[in-house]
């Protein structure tokens, strides 16, 4: 009966260690719980970056509604989108920017 005792203890042991061992440097360790969670927080931030912009995208739109249309706002776009300009105004190019 001792015998059987100490090869359960060994065994247990082996177990205790392979999981240990697997916690610490396996594929699915605490260094992979560390970086999924610097991904978390990357992605949040991306995240709030993200609703900031729909937030001043919705707010441009709202202007743009029949019920309340901005007047400069839609001479500004006109202008723009049809590259259509008054004699009198003073026209500046530039090159397309990118919002990343």
């Amino acid at each position: 009966m001792r015998r059987f005792d100490f090869v359960v203890t060994c065994v247990c042991c082996a177990l205790l260690g392979y999981f240990g061992y697997h916690a610490y440097k396996g594929a699915r360790g605490f260094p992979y719980r560390d970086g999924l969670e610097v991904r978390v927080a990357a992605l949040k931030d991306k995240y709030e970056g993200m609703q900031k912009e729909r937030a001043r995208l919705e707010s441009k739109v709202a202007l743009l509604r029949p019920e309340s249309i901005d007047p400069d706002l839609l001479d500004e776009l006109a202008r723009g989108n049809l590259e259509l300009a008054k004699p009198t105004d003073v026209v500046a190019f530039t090159s397309p920017q990118n919002s990343e």
